[in-house]
């Protein structure tokens, strides 16, 4: 294999699952010691950062001549479980493709941007190309967010998966939960009792009704649509007791130029009565087609037209700490499923991008 193919393979074989996604779950610290001692062999400056125990990020400075511009290459360490797959970390190869937990979501990916960065640093290009391997993406993003408090840049790409279409915009999301509440009392006694449970029931329609609204309104030309859906509902404990209370938590995925507030607004008109409280928000991300960086990229990729994703990532937090920012990625499928795969062909592709456009903008 190749040498992006056999460093892929390699991270993979590391559990990484995010603990706070999956309690006892392996964490960072392993790959990010593999990471770190990985890029000093290949004689690049190396920090690790630890703003909370146990959940370290990587950062790797091909250090520039002087008087060039800087790029991040931003990769996650983090996976989600493992439930259901057989072997997941074994790193499988077969018919050109890399199979395990993370090889498309993203260790794939972070193997590009690692020897990348090496290749960046033989070239001796005048500005600094620097490797962001960041903690816990797949929940809290501190490791982005601790990353971003400490350096900055001139341009970053975010090594996400995007079948090699050079993306300018991704939705954000809004998490929020909906409270109604009843009073307890015996089951045989209707006339004392008020369920909780019952009163969410038109909570859920206005939710359903809202969610076809958005579905069928404003679209972005690059992520579409917004949407809504309900992800859990908890109330009572008991069988012969009225409920007093019911939560139901649910998801609202945001397109650029919404906001938390906006939102807020806008769950309180769906849930009359009940009690709404958002506990979660990230911005959508979005960059002028215009802008110097994505014609760079663009240009190194051999495209013309740009694209979006659907999902969240860490671009919105480098593009908000200044950071103009683009996301290229590799081909494959199954992120967050039973089977996972990257393209090892895509992987070569996605090496060959990062250093064209580090060479475009760092020289």
């Amino acid at each position: 294999m190749s040498q992006v193919a056999e460093l892929a393979a390699a991270l993979v074989r590391i559990d990484s699952v995010n603990p706070a996604l999956v309690p006892g779950g392996a964490g960072e610290t392993e790959i990010a010691e593999f990471v770190a001692t990985w890029l000093r062999e290949a004689g690049l400056e190396v920090e690790v950062v630890e703003p909370v125990a146990g959940r370290p990020s990587v950062i790797g400075i091909a250090r520039g001549r002087g008087g060039g511009r800087s790029l991040v290459l931003n990769a996650h360490l983090d996976t989600v479980g493992v439930a259901g797959m057989h072997e997941p970390f074994a790193a499988r190869v077969t018919d050109g493709r890399l199979y395990g937990r993370g090889s498309y979501d993203m260790k794939g990916a972070l193997a590009a941007a690692l020897v990348a960065a090496a290749d960046a640093w033989r070239l001796g290009l005048a500005g600094d190309v620097i490797v962001a391997a960041v903690a816990d993406e797949e929940l809290g993003s501190l490791g982005t967010e601790a990353v971003v408090e400490r350096m900055s840049a001139d341009a970053a790409i975010v090594c996400e998966p995007t079948e090699l279409t050079v993306a300018i915009a991704q939705r954000g999301f809004t998490g929020f939960e909906i409270e109604t509440r009843g009073v307890a009392a015996h089951g045989s006694r209707p006339d004392l009792g008020v369920d909780a449970i019952a009163l969410m029931g038109p909570v859920l329609v206005a939710l359903d009704e809202l969610g076809r609204r958005l579905e069928t309104g404003r679209r972005h030309p690059l992520v579409g649509s917004a949407s809504l859906h309900a992800s859990l509902i908890e109330g009572g404990h008991e069988l012969s007791t009225y409920p007093a209370h019911c939560v139901l938590t649910g998801e609202r995925r945001t397109l650029p130029g919404e906001s938390p507030a906006d939102i807020e607004q806008e769950l309180r008109v769906a849930a009359g009565d009940a009690d709404v409280r958002i506990f979660a928000a990230r911005d959508p991300f979005e960059i002028d087609e215009t802008h110097e960086l994505v014609q760079i990229v663009l240009a190194a990729a051999g495209s013309t037209k740009p694209a979006g994703v659907l999902f969240w990532t860490d671009a919105a937090l480098t593009a908000a700490a200044g950071i103009p920012t683009v996301l290229f990625g590799p081909a494959g499928a199954g992120a967050h499923a039973a089977e996972e795969w990257v393209d090892l062909a895509s992987l070569e592709r996605c090496r060959e991008v990062y250093v064209a456009s580090a060479t475009a903008l760092c020289a």
